[in-house]
């Protein structure tokens, strides 16, 4: 079970570094301070023994970390009650998708590129940087007059977010080993859980009481405060690379191949079947080109990148594949719940805003419950693999419940489907990253918490874009058909719920006054989400295929910091 994961720790055999303990082999030839040990047990490059870190900055530190995770988490979600609003305010039906789309498929295509950059230039001026731009980024959505400008300011936003996300998940194990760091990584899970979980709500309170601008004006305090402490009291070490050489380093062929990618094939699924037909030359040559674009980025980061930001011998292991393929389809599936389910409750349930956050709550409460449960048990027993099988299971089972969703659903059932899909859904939100990790060496791990970041970003952009697909798909293959008897439903209403208007126009059915007609139209909203909860629910189980491949790994208690900057690279 365990010797694939122990190849990826010994493909290194020898390490030099200075004054080691004395259960190493002989001294290298004529350099008297410098011996032979495993690579596995030491860093690769000279280090200094740091005075430990008191309780007070460590807490400061993750403070400053935890604000981060949680006004990116706070964004993905807190627009998913707002969208209506916003889109009626700003006159375009075609902007329900992208507002949340080009934040998450901006901070998918980024997030390498921060991370290798990280490498180059060190953690602490990468992270300031994408949390400078992520304060900027939220005051012009918070001011902006059109939908255009509000979807290029969420694509800065998103592009921030990329930063922030999987910096803070490198930091904190650049500071703790791999043991303790679950119980901090638990944590970052709870308030990342915590954050999808109010943004709803926050959401709704704000379009109802205020205005929905105030979804992005909360993000400057916290921004700010994260800002000020980490400038402050982040002391992880720093190379001072130069700017022409670290620039000299990036791996630029690879950065433009992975935004190309991302880029070209979720503009190709957003406009396939809502803008134009998918038979159309714009959709078959996004899509084509995109996938070939995941050709060259192979090629370039196998052959052409001197500091490749994806090593591909990350997924000769047959684990950390399985691992990334569970994180791929978990993200797919957990970000569906958060954002559609409010879209479920206002115009099936005709509930508010409010009420459509409040009644998410079930399972972003049952997530970041187990999220923290699921720290402590690897924390304590330094075990994971039972904890993903469950949870696949679990999130299949909870997916294929929404399937019953309909017009006159209980609340009892409605509670009860999301409490055991959350339960799934939460014990894999840092069961598969440990996975991964427990497979990596020391100084590969930055670049496997990067690439799962990446692997979860692009799986919830991706999701959004084919959710929304899939729904107003079936929206528009049943919407024409309720302007007949005995429905006959007014073909102005049905104009405006086909063809992309389904999300944006949800008002419409509360105000419809004919029973008949409201009760129909309810209906096709509850049959079109139905069909994509059958999609979700065959992407669950998908991740049950894919969690048997993963193996266990015994999980290291002692730890050294990683170093960053050029020299470490050439020595990897």
């Amino acid at each position: 079970m365990m010797s694939e994961c122990k190849t990826a720790e010994a493909s290194a055999s020898i390490t030099p570094v200075p004054n080691a303990t004395s259960s190493v082999p002989q001294p290298m030839h004529g350099s008297p301070d410098i011996e032979l040990v495993p690579a596995n047990a030491v860093p690769v490059l000279p280090i200094e023994e740091d005075a430990p870190r008191s309780k007070f900055r460590i807490v400061a530190i993750m403070t400053a970390l935890y604000l981060a995770m949680f006004i990116t988490a706070l964004d993905q979600t807190i627009v998913a009650t707002a969208i209506p609003t916003i889109t009626h305010d700003l006159s375009s039906s075609s902007g329900y998708v992208w507002i949340g789309g080009a934040y998450l498929l901006s901070s998918a295509a980024a997030g390498p590129i921060w991370a290798k950059l990280s490498d180059i230039f060190g953690r602490k001026p990468i992270i300031l940087m994408a949390d400078g731009l992520f304060f900027v980024a939220s005051i012009g959505c918070a001011g902006s007059k059109s939908m255009k400008g509000l979807i290029v300011s969420r694509t800065f936003q998103g592009c921030a977010a990329g930063g922030l996300i999987p910096m803070v998940m490198i930091t904190i194990s650049d500071l703790f080993s791999v043991r303790s760091r679950s119980l901090y990584i638990g944590l970052m899970e709870l308030v990342w859980i915590i954050a999808g979980g109010v943004g709803p709500i926050l959401g709704g309170a704000f379009t109802e009481k205020l205005t929905w601008r105030w979804a992005f004006w909360i993000n400057l305090p916290l921004s700010g405060a994260a800002f000020i402490i980490l400038c402050f009291y982040l002391d992880v070490h720093n190379p001072r690379t130069p700017l022409l050489e670290g620039f000299k380093a990036i791996d630029w062929f690879g950065s433009l191949s992975i935004i190309g990618l991302v880029l070209m094939l979720l503009l190709g699924l957003e406009f396939g079947g809502s803008t134009v037909p998918w038979d159309s030359p714009k959709v078959v040559c996004l899509i084509v080109f995109g996938a070939a674009m995941s050709g060259v980025f192979i090629y370039c980061e196998k052959k052409v990148a001197r500091y490749p930001l994806m090593p591909m011998s990350l997924f000769a292991n047959k684990s950390n594949a399985a691992s990334l393929l569970v994180t791929l389809w978990h993200g797919m599936v957990y970000i569906a719940a958060e954002y559609y389910l409010p879209l479920y409750f206002q115009s099936v349930h005709l509930s508010s805003p409010l009420a459509s956050g409040i009644l998410v709550m079930p399972i972003t409460v049952t997530e970041a419950i187990v999220g923290v449960i699921v720290g402590l048990i690897i924390h304590r027993t330094g075990s994971y693999l039972s904890l993903i099988y469950a949870g696949v299971l679990l999130m299949t089972i909870g997916n294929g419940l929404y399937i019953l969703y309909a017009v006159h659903t209980p609340l009892s059932q409605i509670i009860g489907f999301q409490i055991i899909a959350g339960i799934g859904a939460g014990l894999l939100f840092q069961a598969p990253l440990i996975a991964l990790q427990a497979c990596s060496k020391q100084d590969d791990v930055a670049t496997a918490t990067a690439t799962f970041g990446f692997v979860r970003s692009l799986a919830t952009a991706i999701s959004v874009v084919i959710g929304g697909v899939i729904f107003q798909s079936s929206m528009d293959i049943k919407v024409p058909s309720l302007s007949h008897a005995p429905t006959n439903l007014p073909m102005n209403i049905t104009d405006l719920l086909s063809d992309g208007g389904a999300g944006a126009n949800v008002y419409l059915v509360k105000g419809l006054q004919d029973e008949v007609q409201q009760l129909a139209v309810r209906g096709a909203y509850a049959w079109s989400m139905r069909n994509m909860w059958i999609f979700y629910t065959g992407i669950s189980g998908l991740a049950v295929v894919c969690s048997v491949f993963i193996k266990g790994h015994y999980l290291r208690s002692d730890h050294v910091e990683t170093k960053t900057g050029i020299k470490k690279e050439e020595v990897l």
